[in-house]
């Protein structure tokens, strides 16, 4: 099997069009599902955020697993396969592990840096987890990816220096509102990131913010942890008349701030409302930006202007490429070596079944051969066989690790006449089963 990826981002797409693409909650399920189910996918994994959607697949042959993950993104979004395929980029192997780092790094964010991907990653491997839709090869890559983003966040200033898009808003927001420290903030939603939203509002200074949620008792929970109140979906009208700043999370696929919400509430009021919408769908009409006093940023006025580029963190952004490239080469290699081993143990075995039917032969030659005799002999074959494969065995795995190690498994089976399938089937024992 070999790891797959086919998605669209920031990078590649509107974020119109990615507005209609992403998935989440009950969809993303159902997405997930079927590309489980599809002949040529043997694992999967999808990363649906509010800047990319990306099918991780590990699958048994490339052109066929393409074609399977564009169709179900097509089918599932309800655009024609042959406008999507325009806006998909795809990755194969080598490049779609290299793929993977870099967005675990923060490297391919829209605000490079960003540390929030990491969350993203991992609530996208428990789905999948859960569904039973990864096995150990996505599982083992995901791991290894979400160590090299951690790895980078520590070892370079690419964490400190890359804000978030909560962080980026809120820049914006001071050359409307001026100092935010003080400003009445509203929150709608109460999922991770509006989880952000609110930590980055507490640390800017904003001591009044307010969490209006659909379930209120999640509303409650998240304002609690900034010292905040919560507020029903239903009191958002009068909540907008109040607040100087608002995010909005949400993404269900409704406009959760109408015009005539955003209408009446600047009615009563003469200083400026700053809203910022982070959702993928939107969550605020876009009307709202031909309102006197009103300021609109949502992902895609981000993207237009460009919002992530290097920031003047070049060395921060270099060291983390080095940590990726440190990253993929030491994942690679550990998987070609991992390759190996159940040739190795397919070895071990057909040696190990020689020297018993040897040893068989020897006790119906010399039937009255003292036990403990018997035994030295046994444990003397034993010994030899071991220390002609120790050599063969170590160096095989060592040459394993490099980029064209297979062919020496390849070879040990040929010239051991070792049947082709049983590395196959010890491949797919547990690991600790294949190591001991």
């Amino acid at each position: 099997m070999s790891m797959l990826v086919v998605g669209l981002s920031h990078r590649t797409a509107p974020v119109a069009l990615l507005e209609r693409v992403t998935v989440s909650g009950e969809a993303l399920v159902k997405l997930l599902h079927d590309v489980r189910q599809d002949a040529h996918v043997a694992e999967a994994m999808i990363v649906s955020t509010c800047n990319r959607v990306e099918l991780y697949a590990a699958v048994d042959k490339f052109h066929g697993g393409v074609a399977a993950l564009t169709g179900l993104l097509a089918t599932h979004s309800g655009i024609p396969e042959e406008r999507l395929t325009r806006h998909l980029y795809v990755h194969y192997e080598e490049r779609a592990v290299e793929h993977l780092f870099s967005v675990a790094c923060g490297l391919d964010s829209m605000v490079v840096g960003e540390g929030q991907i990491l969350g993203q990653l991992r609530a996208a491997l428990r789905l999948a987890q859960g569904e039973g839709a990864v096995g150990p090869a996505l599982n083992e890559l995901t791991q290894h990816a979400l160590r090299a983003g951690k790895r980078a966040h520590s070892e370079t200033g690419i964490d400190r220096a890359g804000a978030s898009l909560v962080g980026v808003g809120l820049q914006l927001a001071g050359r409307v509102l001026g100092e935010i420290a003080g400003r009445r903030a509203l929150v709608v939603g109460a999922g991770s990131m509006s989880a952000l939203s609110a930590a980055t509002l507490a640390r800017a200074g904003v001591t009044d913010i307010v969490i209006a949620n659909r379930t209120y008792e999640r509303a409650v929970r998240l304002a609690e942890t900034v010292g905040g109140r919560a507020a029903e979906l239903a009191e958002l009208d009068a909540e907008l008349a109040e607040a100087d700043l608002v995010i909005s999370c949400i993404g269900a696929g409704v406009r959760s701030i109408t015009t005539d919400m955003v209408l009446t509430a600047m009615r009563t009021r003469t200083r400026p409302l700053f809203l910022l919408d982070l959702a993928l769908p939107h969550d605020v009409d876009p009307g709202v930006r031909t309102f006197p006093g009103v300021t609109l940023v949502d992902l895609e006025s981000m993207q237009q202007a460009g919002v992530g580029g290097d920031g003047g963190r070049g060395e921060e952004i270099e060291a983390v490429r080095r940590i990726v490239a440190e990253e993929v080469t030491a994942y690679l290699d550990g998987a070609r070596a991992a390759r190996v081993t159940p040739t190795v143990v397919a070895l071990r075995s057909r040696a190990a079944a020689v020297v018993e039917a040897e040893l068989g032969r020897l006790t119906a030659r010399l039937p009255d051969l003292d036990p403990r005799q018997r035994e030295e002999v046994a444990q003397t074959v034993r010994r030899v066989v071991d220390k002609l494969l120790h050599e063969p065995t170590v160096r095989v795995k060592q040459l394993a690790a490099s980029p064209a190690g297979d062919h020496y498994a390849e070879a040990l089976r040929e010239l051991f006449n070792l049947d082709p399938k049983v590395p196959d089937a010890l491949s797919r024992m547990n690991r600790t089963e294949i190591e001991q």
